[in-house]
């Protein structure tokens, strides 16, 4: 299920424009929804909320559990990657004033 979060979340975040590989996704995850960990519940809810932004009328398969997803991301503690360190380090660098989350 973190695959297919994670597959789920890579488009979104280039922003797909093709409704039916979101429909495909969470319809595959449905029936693992009660399995799936809190990192991928976090996932699919920032991609449940980017289907229901692009797309009102689609029924997304994950719609019904929007709560559930939604108390997932919010009770994650998050902390900056390795990555979004390095990067905020070059901006300094750069002279790109910022402000690092």
């Amino acid at each position: 299920s973190q695959a297919i979060a994670n597959t789920a979340w890579a488009f979104a975040c280039i922003a797909w424009k093709q409704s039916d590989l979101f429909a495909a996704l969470g319809s595959a995850i449905l029936d693992r929804f009660g399995a799936m960990n809190d990192i991928a519940k976090s996932q699919f809810y920032l991609v449940t909320v980017y289907v229901q932004a692009e797309w009102p009328r689609l029924e997304f398969p994950l719609s019904a559990h929007l709560q559930s997803l939604r108390s997932a991301y919010t009770e994650r503690d998050v902390a900056p990657s390795r990555f979004q360190r390095e990067v905020s380090t070059m901006l300094e660098r750069l002279g790109w004033s910022h402000t690092f989350e």
